[in-house]
């Protein structure tokens, strides 16, 4: 198992050499730093830990937490200097591919769509974040870094009878020898579930013996 960092605006991978302790959420083990079979699984173990993000009237226009900066939407758009003074913008856009779903089984409907930001150069990362629908009203989870200039394909609840909850995200990559400038043409997915307590997402290993009861 691998963990997922940004290294230069691209996902590296590392092999996982933290130890953390393992917790069952909703029937599949994972935390924001996973025990697996092997090794583990983080989505934010290398990024910086900001604040909870604050409750909006609409996912839209509520607040995300990116490589640990809360990210205040207006309209599915927010925008930020990279440094004071710079010409040079961040931008954070709401890109779409919905899928509204009961994410922790409150009876209400949730929203898991992506997320894509700038930086100032040619690069445009893809991040998969939830909403999650609360009385105080939409609750914005942390970001899954996908990738780079992927080509996003699908957002689907997962079909294996052992999961609970658990979201499959697929999109398209390139092969890690290939330039940025070749078109995504290696189909991936990833399997997340969003934890309603700390509302940040944690890795599911498909095929993992004890990943859900």
């Amino acid at each position: 198992m691998v963990r997922t960092a940004m290294t230069g605006g691209r996902p590296s991978r590392s092999p996982c050499d933290v130890s953390v302790r393992k917790r069952s959420v909703g029937g599949s083990f994972i935390v924001a730093v996973v025990v697996l079979v092997g090794g583990c699984s983080s989505n934010s173990e290398n990024q910086p830990q900001g604040r909870a993000a604050i409750p909006g009237t609409e996912y839209r226009n509520a607040e995300y937490v990116i490589e640990g900066q809360r990210i205040k939407l207006a309209d599915g758009l927010a925008e930020a200097d990279i440094s004071p003074g710079s010409a040079s913008r961040i931008v954070t856009r709401y890109f779409g591919n919905e899928l509204k779903t009961d994410l922790n089984d409150d009876g209400r409907e949730d929203v898991v769509f992506l997320l894509t930001q700038q930086r100032g150069g040619s690069g445009t990362l893809f991040y998969a974040v939830a909403a999650l629908n609360t009385e105080a009203g939409y609750l914005g989870s942390d970001g899954y870094l996908l990738g780079d200039r992927i080509a996003p394909q699908t957002t689907v609840v997962s079909r294996n009878p052992r999961h609970k909850n658990v979201i499959v995200v697929n999109y398209g990559d390139r092969r890690p020898d290939e330039p940025m400038t070749a078109q995504p043409s290696v189909d991936k997915s990833v399997h997340l579930k969003l934890d309603a307590e700390t509302v940040r997402w944690g890795i599911v290993v498909p095929g993992f013996e004890g990943e859900s009861r």
